[in-house]
């Protein structure tokens, strides 16, 4: 599975992202990480940038939230414990696992 990690360098969350997507690799778990960069406005208007990290799994944003504004903000994703910067390892594995099956 392709997962693109879109990120901006004004919010450190997309680090945190990356490292969960990581720490599940190295579980096992078989995709292909790539970081796309969201450096104006105009780039994140035409992505439909809604915040960093975005992460898309296989072209599609699970945890999209539409009525988000678009632009260059920090993201929060709603866990179990509260609103965190990046989705937990457990919200990654239940999103990945869904995307295995297909």
């Amino acid at each position: 599975m392709k997962v693109t990690l879109q990120y901006f360098d004004g919010c450190p969350h997309w680090r945190v992202a990356e490292a969960r997507i990581e720490a599940l690799r190295a579980e096992g778990y078989d995709l292909v990480l790539e970081r796309q960069l969201i450096d104006t406005p105009e780039v994140a208007e035409h992505y439909g940038f809604r915040g960093s990290p975005t992460l898309l799994v296989d072209g599609v944003d699970p945890f999209a939230d539409l009525d988000a504004p678009i632009g260059l903000s920090c993201r929060l994703f709603r866990t179990e414990h509260g609103y965190s910067g990046a989705p937990t390892l457990d919200q990654l594995r239940a999103v990945f696992d869904e995307a295995k099956m297909g």
